[in-house]
């Protein structure tokens, strides 16, 4: 592995050569100009501040020439009044007519010319806040945090216009001070940065050049000095809403729940509060977050949960504030390390999960009612950076019908989730430390709910890092958490049982089980150092989680009982050559051990990427898993082995600037006895301006050798510690398409549509049992005395034999799905917006396993839907 590493570096390096020294801007600092004069914000550089003031030039280019001039001369203005920070440009263009002007909603990054404003106006060179707009008005703004990193879930309220000259184009942005966190001082030094994309020549420029092989991004801003006597403004938004809801769905014969229509009417409101100058409350009653993307389909066959990403605004906006365990460090690898999420914003609001009693029929609720929450974000103290989120659920009802009685039974109590997180920053960044607490409390009324709900849950964590030098390029970082789950002997019992660690195992030496334990508690530690300057970087972790740390209440957690360490490197070339303009390579070894000393997972990958002059791109994987033991595959059964296996990975790329992009890729995993395939093709096209479709269908074959399908006990199965653990031999295809239209109307009015196609069959042959632990032998049913009835799934492990049959019934399936929603969203008023929201969903299942393509598709359009039409009525109110 080294040898050819080796030779892959010698090869890329020939292909390099070094550029010109880097060329730096003579500007020192930003200056900020007052001006009483009245800016009308057109896009219209006509105001006198804009034609005799200071302004700022300079840029250099990141990409394509790494540290050169700018190709084209841009002219940058600030000014400021009592209330709002103005920024104007004057962007020249030597060819305007070439100027790539894409029309997308707000947000939706398209490949465009692009002007951008960065600002830190704590000036903790590690926080800040970016605010951008493209030729065609389609803003954008988010904010910046971890020196590095970015998120764009921040929406504040402020104004820009751009417009197209003779000589290139102009833009005008009005940020008010009321949307912006910074010291209250007579004088005020913020940090700032400039970023202009030029679209046809792939071009990046800042005011502030950062080498591609430095580090942070915040930490480099030069100073915006000359703000004298700006208070921050009392900020005291109001953003009511009103909604109306029909559902339609086909009918069902003698089920009183089901008639085939419901409508619904609601309202609450979202509050927004400055407290002081510092902190920032949001406050929400009745949420309601029907204009939200529907989540897609999957097929899930394993043991652990599917994650799905956060799309609800409240709880989307400022999150990174409760990013826990990645501060400090700009990359954290993870091999095979199931990284627990302290705080998973899902869990709150999320479907009801409790059981009902028999009935005939039921009306099971659809989601959990907000009541209210509350957050709050910002800096206290010496720069302590703060966030909080206190919420209320309601308790959920169900209406079910026994006999001729209808009644409702409780299937998710009374609850309030809590979650505290502070961080400081010390020494401009070179240290950190913080804290995170999360807290989940129930009341629950039925008896039968507290044998399947946590009473109450709580965690707690401490993370930090440190710079190991004064240039940042080494950096240690960590995190320690504990947790502590209450509840009844059940429920604490399906907990330890839970395969999040499985505490059952018959052969485990550590681990079993307490029936009479009211409590789980555990803990969890993650240690890393990366080296993160430089053409050379390296990377390596170690961490453990004990097989009672539980974080899903509140969190997220696929699996406890580990312990892994990772240790990586590789090379980057950021400087074109003869046939690449930018490449990396790297490599790294893992393991993972549970804690009782078993080798559960280890692992060689290797890993590249490389970009051609043309800016097509490419990237492969490669990676090889000896044999090693698996604790996971029986399901709380013995041990079983992970056959040595292989995996292939390669994607290829085209230039993302032209109007249709492509992506192709495939991936391979095999053993001696299972084999993956996957393979997909992405397009991406702007057929006009204001129109952006993508397609990306894909396709996978899983062909695995022994897919669990049950566990039967039988004091007759000596070898596996009385228990038959079954298996079979599984033939799954399945298909899959993201299809996305956006029609962008004006900067302001929109319509996304989002659906997503899904066939996926599962056919079963060779059903068999595991011979015996620490093994991955199987005995076959129909082979040597034992037998399978095909026809109606039951096996006899020994024929005429004492031990019983099994039936495990018919495990084929054929899932066939069709979801999607389309939002037209106009916002009408700066901050307030109307949706009109139609949302569709269509699926049927069998117990039949071959994939016929054609025939599912011609099912799933003749399947009746299931319709949600909504609209959504919000007005912002700024007091």
């Amino acid at each position: 592995m080294k040898t050819i590493l080796l030779t892959l570096l010698l090869v890329f390096n020939q292909n390099f050569a070094m550029v010109t020294d880097s060329v730096r801007s003579n500007v020192k600092l930003v200056l900020a100009q007052k001006t009483e004069e009245n800016i009308d914000i057109d896009g219209e550089l006509s105001e006198q501040i804009w034609n005799f003031g200071y302004k700022i030039t300079g840029l250099i280019q990141k990409d394509p020439y790494e540290g050169k001039n700018a190709s084209e001369k841009t002219e940058i203005f600030v000014a400021y009044n009592d209330e709002d920070l103005f920024i104007a440009a004057h962007l020249y263009d030597s060819n305007p007519d070439s100027i790539v002007v894409r029309l997308a909603r707000k947000d939706a990054f398209v490949n465009s010319d692009l002007f951008f404003v960065a600002l830190d106006p704590y000036l903790d060179r590690r926080s800040g806040y970016y605010f951008g707009i493209s030729p065609s008005g389609t803003l954008y703004d988010g904010i910046l945090f971890n020196d590095s990193w970015e998120d764009d879930s921040w929406d504040g309220v402020w104004e820009a216009k751009a417009k197209i000259t003779k000589d290139g184009w102009t833009v005008e942005m009005k940020i008010p001070f009321s949307q912006l966190r910074f010291k209250e001082e007579s004088e005020l030094t913020w940090g700032i940065n400039f970023r202009r994309d030029i679209s046809r020549k792939n071009e990046s420029d800042y005011l502030v050049h950062i080498p591609k092989t430095e580090g942070g991004f915040v930490s480099h801003f030069l100073l915006l000095e000359g703000l004298k006597n700006i208070k921050p403004s009392k900020q005291f938004e109001i953003l009511p809403y009103i909604t109306s809801r029909a559902e339609y769905s086909k009918p069902v014969n003698g089920n009183p729940f089901h008639t085939g229509s419901n409508f619904t009417p609601g309202a609450g409101a979202d509050i927004k509060v400055a407290l002081g100058s510092n902190l920032t409350l949001n406050t929400s009653v009745n949420p309601d977050f029907g204009q939200v993307e529907i989540d897609p389909a999957v097929i899930n066959l394993t043991d652990v949960e599917t994650f799905f990403t956060e799309k609800r605004p409240f709880f989307i906006e400022g999150a990174s504030i409760f990013n826990f365990g990645q501060g400090g460090a700009r990359n954290y690898w993870s091999f095979n390390w199931s990284n627990p999420r302290f705080f998973y914003s899902r869990r709150i609001g999320r479907n009801p999960s409790g059981s009902t009693p028999e009935a005939a029929y039921v009306d099971y609720p659809e989601g959990t009612h907000i009541l209210g929450a509350a957050k709050l974000t910002g800096k206290v103290l010496d720069n302590w950076n703060i966030g909080t989120i206190q919420s209320i659920t309601s308790r959920e009802s169900a209406v079910i019908k026994t006999d001729n009685l209808i009644s409702t039974t409780e299937v998710e109590p009374l609850a309030y989730y809590g979650i505290v997180r502070v961080q400081k920053e010390i020494n401009s960044g070179m240290q950190g430390i913080g804290f995170i607490n999360t807290i989940a409390l129930r009341k629950i009324n039925e008896k039968r709910l507290l044998d399947e709900f946590n009473s109450s849950s709580v965690v707690t964590g401490i993370d930090g890092w440190i710079f190991l030098d004064s240039s940042q390029t080494w950096v240690f970082a960590g995190w320690l958490g504990f947790s502590r789950d209450a509840g009844s002997e059940e429920r604490i019992l399906s907990l330890q049982k839970s395969s999040a660690r499985y505490f059952q195992r018959p052969d485990s030496k550590n681990l079993s089980i307490d029936s009479s334990a009211t409590s789980l508690s555990g803990s969890a530690v993650r240690f890393v150092l990366n080296k993160q300057k430089g053409n050379f970087f390296f990377n390596s972790a170690f961490g453990l989680i004990s097989p009672g740390f539980d974080v899903n209440d509140l969190g997220f957690l696929s699996r406890s009982d580990i312990i892994n360490w990772h240790l990586g490197a590789g090379y980057s070339w950021t400087e074109p050559g003869k046939i690449f303009r930018s490449a990396e390579l790297g490599a790294a070894v893992f393991q993972n051990y549970d804690f009782d000393g078993n080798k559960t997972f280890e692992g060689i990958f290797h890993f590249g990427f490389a970009q051609f002059l043309n800016y097509y791109s490419f990237n492969w994987n490669l990676a090889y898993y000896p044999e090693t033991l698996n604790n996971r595959l029986t399901r709380g059964g013995p041990l079983s082995i992970n056959p040595k296996a292989y995996q292939v990975n390669l994607n290829i790329n085209s230039d993302q600037k032209n109007k249709f992009v492509f992506g192709i890729g495939g991936a391979k995993q095999w053993t001696n006895t299972s084999n993956f395939y996957s393979a997909y093709f992405q397009i991406e096209i702007h057929p006009v301006p204001n129109i952006f479709i993508s397609v990306s269908p894909s396709f996978d074959v899983n062909n695995d050798f022994a897919q669990y399908i049950g566990t039967f006990t039988d004091t007759y199965a000596k070898t596996t510690y009385g228990k038959r653990y079954i298996f079979g031999e599984l033939d799954q295809k399945t298909f899959s398409a993201g299809i996305r239209l956006n029609w962008t109307f004006t900067p302001n009015l929109s319509l996304q549509l989002y659906a997503q196609p899904l066939i996926s069959s599962g056919k079963y042959k060779n059903i068999k049992e595991l011979a015996e632990g620490s093994s991955y032998q199987f005995n076959i049913f129909g082979q040597n005395n034992s037998s399978f009835d095909y026809d109606n799934y039951i096996a006899d492990p020994d024929g005429s034999g004492p031990a019983p049959q099994i039936s495990i019934g018919n495990p084929n399936f054929n899932f066939i799905s069709l979801r999607g929603n389309a939002v037209l969203r106009w916002e009408y008023l700066p901050g307030s917006t109307l949706f009109f929201v139609w949302t569709q969903n269509r699926n049927d299942f069998e117990n039949d396993g071959e994939f016929r393509f054609g025939k599912s598709l011609n099912k799933l359009f003749n399947l009746h839907p299931d319709n949600i039409f909504m609209v959504k009525f919000t007005y912002w109110f700024n007091i």
